[in-house]
């Protein structure tokens, strides 16, 4: 795939979209995939090739592709960013065409994908460059993955297994990551109520559920709804894979203070032990390199407003950039609590 000519590569697109055989066309057109690093396929002007093999508006869609390719090979992500919001538009008028069928969805998750990494790409570039403020570009691409997301929950006349509404899930995870970027989280309230409401969501798979139940949570949290942040965040947790330490690690971030403000024990999933009253173990901070946790916990359990205060100054910047600082501050009344109880 990485020498492959652009006829080979082409005919590969065609018999794809021809046998709708969404898996292969989705790795067609990734930026995941290996083929995006071919020169060959790198072409600042690639139309004409495009048409001679490709049917409206899947022509349209590769050659924006193709271009994107050239772009990203030039450090240009401004352009490539251009590029993927006509390769989503292009998609976006093919997957309405589709009546009673999803097997495109793959295609979709994977230019959705692309779309957002590119306008974060761009946005950095624009704002180093002094023509645009953080967020910009972030916030077009999430009102493109809008227009995805009303095609998908419109999807009323196929039956379940051929439903649009299968790909509801992946864009709100995806929009999510957008308005947390931005901080405009008020815009996930409509998203969150549609998946609530909706007869899939059980059913989707593990691992967008778990994205799902993530930023639910941490949107709970920011809200001061402690109990539900605790619901959702440890869902998320104790789901999560495994072999998935740094997103495991991520959770905890926010399921620490949640379940410490909560007053309410930690339990160890993998070992499936208790802590000590509410507090994460020392093992757990340690194994999920969030030591930064140890002096906080010990502060609070022994009462010691001293040490919190010292322990939230030293870990400041963290906390800040993680934007729990505010909510570990609500442990005061705590520490006071725990002060008392030994007097």
């Amino acid at each position: 795939m990485a020498h492959i000519t652009i006829n080979q590569y082409l005919q590969q697109v065609y018999e794809a979209i021809d046998t709708r055989d969404g898996a292969s066309c989705a790795e067609l057109v990734s930026f995941k995939h290996p083929h995006v690093a071919n020169p060959r396929l790198q072409m600042a002007s690639p139309e004409e090739k495009c048409q001679q093999v490709l049917e409206p508006p899947y022509d349209e869609m590769f050659a924006a592709h193709l271009r994107c390719t050239y772009a990203v090979g030039n450090h240009d992500f401004i352009e490539a960013y251009r590029c993927q919001t006509v390769i989503v538009q292009s998609f976006l008028r093919a997957f309405q065409a589709h009546k009673e069928e999803n097997w495109a969805l793959p295609v979709m998750y994977a230019v959705a994908l692309d779309l957002r990494i590119f306008a974060n790409n761009a946005d950095q570039q624009l704002v180093k460059k002094g023509k645009s403020k953080v967020g910009d570009m972030l916030e077009k691409a999430a009102e493109l993955l809008m227009s995805c997301f009303r095609v998908c929950a419109s999807d009323t006349r196929a039956g379940i297994e051929d439903s649009k509404k299968w790909g509801m899930l992946f864009l709100v995870n995806q929009l999510f990551k957008i308005y947390f970027k931005i901080n405009k989280l008020h815009l996930c309230k409509p998203l969150i109520r549609a998946i609530d409401s909706s007869n899939l969501k059980d059913d989707y798979s593990t691992a967008q559920r778990v994205t799902f139940r993530y930023y639910v949570g941490r949107k709970a949290m920011f809200d001061s709804d402690f109990k539900q942040a605790e619901e959702y965040l440890s869902f998320a947790f104790e789901h999560c894979h495994r072999s998935s330490q740094k997103n495991k690690r991520m959770i905890l971030i926010y399921l620490l203070p949640v379940k410490m403000l909560l007053n309410e024990r930690l339990l160890l999933w993998e070992t499936g032990t208790l802590s000590q009253g509410h507090m994460p173990t020392i093992e757990l901070l340690r194994k999920y390199h969030l030591m930064q946790f140890a002096e906080v916990t010990k502060a609070v359990s022994e009462g010691n407003l001293l040490l919190l205060n010292e322990a939230l100054t030293k870990h400041e910047t963290f906390f800040i950039r993680c934007g729990i600082f505010l909510i570990l501050e609500k442990l005061k009344v705590i520490t006071y609590r725990n002060l008392f109880k030994k007097v």
